[in-house]
């Protein structure tokens, strides 16, 4: 059996040196082939001269390096699609997910003769209390509103087998969201606890203003729920359109309008009605952009090097 370790590399020059040191001797431990996969996503710093000393050293390390930096998911489905083993392992250079629990995750695959081992975070380190409790709020958001049911507390930390892999390299959608994409694409999935780290050092790639755009990407790739939400807000519109419309032709015929009706309550039901149709316009506009892009069919990366390939 062949081992692929798959690594998007952003900006990682501090921390890429180490984390493939400790990658090598795990596996050098162990008694399988394997291959370490570093993609390169359009690193503006030093870490794209790193990856290529390293892999003139050790030819079981591929480098991929993409022609500008088109994000962490389209970096690891490059190394999906172009790794070689039986397996692969996906996981972040900042060795927040400890390399060392490679060959537990490997035992579990095939004691339990599973197709995806997916990590599970028990616990995380070197984290504000604001990432961890907007993380499992989000979570668990999703899945209450996905088409299917999503494993809570993961990441793209997982090992996924040659069959996943192939029926991943057939779907086709722009802006994947990895992790929803394996498990849709079904088969036997376990869990693998554990407690993940704190970086080794440098900063998270993923600021608040990237992570609500994942979230965004996350929640319009599996569910259609926003739409039928705007559904729902437009049928509250007519009902309550109805009832103001009775209320007003009662009142007209009784005469119990005894005061002329003021601007405030004009401009509170403007306001009401137009605020529900602009969002639901928002939520249309979003999956259409999204239907956009999947017209257009622009490649999710473009490649201008391969090292050990």
């Amino acid at each position: 059996m062949k081992v692929s370790i798959i690594i998007p590399c952003y900006n990682e020059e501090e921390v890429i040196s180490l984390a493939y040191q400790r990658i090598y001797k795990v596996m050098e431990r162990i008694s399988y082939q394997y291959e370490i996969v570093l993609v390169n996503d359009g690193s503006k710093d030093n870490t794209y001269n790193i990856l290529k000393e390293i892999s003139s050293k050790n030819d079981t390390v591929k480098v991929i390096n993409l022609s500008r930096n088109f994000g962490h998911q389209p970096a690891v489905t490059a190394g999906i699609e172009l790794c070689s083993g039986d397996i692969a392992i996906i996981m972040d250079a900042d060795m927040q997910d400890p390399p060392e629990l490679i060959p537990d995750m490997i035992d579990v695959y095939l004691k339990e003769e599973a197709n995806v081992v997916y990590a599970v975070r028990e616990s995380r380190k070197g984290e504000s209390f604001f990432k961890k409790v907007t993380a499992k709020l989000f979570y668990r958001f999703l899945n209450s509103v996905s088409e299917i049911k999503l494993p809570l507390d993961t990441g793209d930390f997982r090992l996924i087998d040659r069959s996943v892999i192939e029926e991943f390299k057939k779907l086709k959608e722009k802006k994947t969201y990895i992790r929803g994409l394996i498990t849709w694409v079904g088969y036997k999935q376990v869990p693998f606890y554990y407690k993940r780290d704190q970086r080794l050092a440098g900063e998270t790639k993923y600021p608040l203003s990237k992570m609500l755009k994942f979230a965004s990407n996350g929640i319009m790739s599996f569910t259609k729920k926003p739409l039928e939400i705007a559904i729902g807000l437009g049928t509250l519109n007519i009902i309550v359109g109805i009832i103001l419309s009775v209320y007003v032709f009662i009142s007209h015929f009784s005469n119990s309008i005894t005061t002329v009706p003021g601007w405030a309550s004009l401009m509170i039901v403007v306001i009401f009605f137009s605020g529900i149709q602009l969002l639901s316009l928002g939520f249309i506009g979003i999956y259409l952009g999204r239907v956009f892009d999947e017209v257009k069919d622009r490649p999710d990366y473009i490649i201008s090097e391969k090292i050990n390939f």
